[in-house]
């Protein structure tokens, strides 16, 4: 059995993005050579998420508006409060809950060195908390 796991570095261009890393995904797996296995791909951060939906920029934009229904940022949050902990005022609870709904991570089969997605399934490192350096882990189990 062998196992890889790659940190990738990412950088959203706007405060609220979905950015599909389907393809990095697809190429660590193939970089690895691993046949027959499984692929992780996990966020680090809690302000963020990892979504699996269709690569389509109304799908993209209909996933944002219902986040933003449902989480809006003017709702009197109790994390919005100063943190001594952090030094800093807690202002990104929308972040957390959109984080909370879409998960840190997803999982997918690996068959004959390839990916095994759905025919219209993407994968997406959601960024729901700013402009930041974010990282994300791919792991890749498998022989």
């Amino acid at each position: 059995m062998k196992f890889e796991l790659k940190e990738i570095s990412i950088r959203a261009k706007q405060e609220f993005e979905m950015i599909n890393i389907t393809e990095q995904v697809k190429d660590t797996v193939r970089e690895c050579g691993i046949s027959n296995g499984i692929v992780y791909v996990i966020t680090e951060h809690t302000t963020t998420g990892i979504a699996v939906n269709e690569a389509l920029p109304c799908v993209e934009k209909d996933i944002m508006q219902t986040l933003d229904r449902l989480i809006p940022e003017n709702y009197p949050y109790n994390h919005n409060h100063y943190l001594p902990s952090y030094g800093t005022i807690g202002g990104n609870t929308p972040g957390h809950l959109k984080s909370l709904l879409t998960g840190n991570h997803c999982v997918f089969p690996i068959v004959e060195g390839k990916v095994k997605l759905g025919s219209a399934a993407d994968i997406y490192f959601c960024e729901y908390d700013g402009i930041k350096n974010r990282k994300y882990m791919i792991y890749v189990m498998g022989e």
